[in-house]
């Protein structure tokens, strides 16, 4: 949000600057998901809803759970809330308590860490390898686990880094996992539809069932549906988990939008024609990007398998200068390099637990994304 606001800053001066930061996806929002908010809206559904959500919204995300997840929910197992972002932090809020620990591999989802301190908790990162796509392993995770580790926080696909777990890959964690009963699982699955190259999604519930009592999911189509403003999630697991999310709720936002929660329950029952053909220009748009930036001298990166965000390795650019600069000395220093010279917004991800690496999206349309590798090479190729 701030590398968005700052390359908004630039546009303000009449400089064209081509934004990367945000996984903001250029489409608009499918019509019948808009016709279904008006509809709403026009039949008077503007008032109160149920904390935990609507029936008819537990409906449809018990369907698409069944569907998705091979999971046979009731309504009590549900939960719809303002955001993905909201049933995470309503999970750690009705579950953490001082001295606990929430162990994420890094790079981690940028709130993770600081909603885990916010509760007085302390947050454990693992640091995974980029051979491995910076995912969490199995002989990583015995190292950290105690006796004081309430959570595993795992997203897959990974928001920032794209990186997918496969089958065998949760396995072993869950091998690790049923030796430590006081563990829980947080899935993270809000990216699960935005794959290609033939790759599955693999739920981890799904994948090791003896762990589906401590294993909560937190899920959303609103990016693979480009309704990321509609501000809608969901969470699914026992009906204790779920009552106490509930609670956490009650007494902070009491419910999501009446209008939102129709607006995905026309997501998750309807068509997928226009979803596809959002999916078809994101992979365009990555193997231009992605494979463009990976031919620049002095950056490198994993191509993803999941087509929203990528981490670009800049260590070959730290240390280096031009003109008048001090020579760049970080990831932050290189995306503001980026910013200044190549008019191309991007995130430095320091704050994401690694560096020196910066993260770009391919949600750009257009010419965006070619644009931006040649001004991204020429930038570069100034420096000394």
């Amino acid at each position: 949000m701030t590398v968005s606001q700052a390359a908004k800053a630039f546009s303000a001066r009449g400089i064209d600057v081509i934004d990367l930061g945000l996984g903001e996806p250029d489409f608009d929002t499918p019509s019948y998901v808009v016709n279904a908010a008006h509809r709403a809206a026009k039949a008077g559904d503007t008032r109160h809803t149920v904390d935990g959500g609507a029936a008819r919204t537990k409906a449809a995300v018990a369907e698409k759970f069944a569907r998705e997840n091979g999971l046979t929910l009731f309504a009590t197992e549900i939960l719809a809330a303002g955001d993905s972002k909201q049933v995470i932090f309503n999970t750690l809020m009705s579950t953490l308590k001082d001295g606990d620990e929430a162990i994420m591999a890094a790079p981690y989802f940028v709130s993770g860490p600081d909603m885990v301190r916010m509760l007085g908790s302390k947050p454990v990162t693992v640091t995974g390898q980029r051979s491995n796509g910076f995912k969490l392993t199995p002989e990583l995770l015995e190292i950290v686990i105690a006796s004081s580790t309430k959570w595993l926080i795992l997203n897959t696909p990974s928001n920032p880094s794209g990186a997918v777990y496969n089958e065998g890959e949760l396995q072993a964690l869950g091998e690790v996992l049923s030796q430590h009963s006081n563990v829980l699982v947080l899935s993270d699955e809000i990216h699960k539809h935005i794959l290609f190259d033939g790759l599955a999604f693999m739920p981890f519930d799904a994948t090791c069932p003896q762990l589906r009592d401590h294993t909560p999911i937190v899920n959303r189509d609103s990016k693979a549906c480009t309704m990321t403003g509609w501000r809608i999630g969901c969470g699914a697991g026992l009906g204790k988990f779920i009552s106490a999310l509930a609670t956490v709720q009650s007494h902070s936002t009491t419910s999501a939008c009446s209008i939102a929660q129709a607006t995905a329950v026309a997501v998750l029952a309807g068509p997928r024609t226009e979803v596809d053909q959002f999916h078809k220009a994101f992979k365009s748009r990555h193997n231009l990007l992605f494979q463009g930036i990976n031919a620049i001298d002095g950056l490198s990166l994993h191509v993803p398998k999941e087509p929203f965000y990528a981490y670009i390795d800049c260590l070959s650019l730290v240390g280096k200068f031009l003109r008048d600069i001090a020579p760049l000395d970080s990831d932050k220093a290189v995306a503001k390099f980026l910013l200044d010279e190549a008019h191309g917004a991007a995130v430095p991800v320091s704050a994401h637990g690694r560096s020196p690496f910066f993260r770009i999206s391919a949600a750009a349309s257009g010419e965006k994304p070619a644009d931006a590798v040649a001004c991204t090479r020429v930038a570069v190729s100034k420096l000394g």
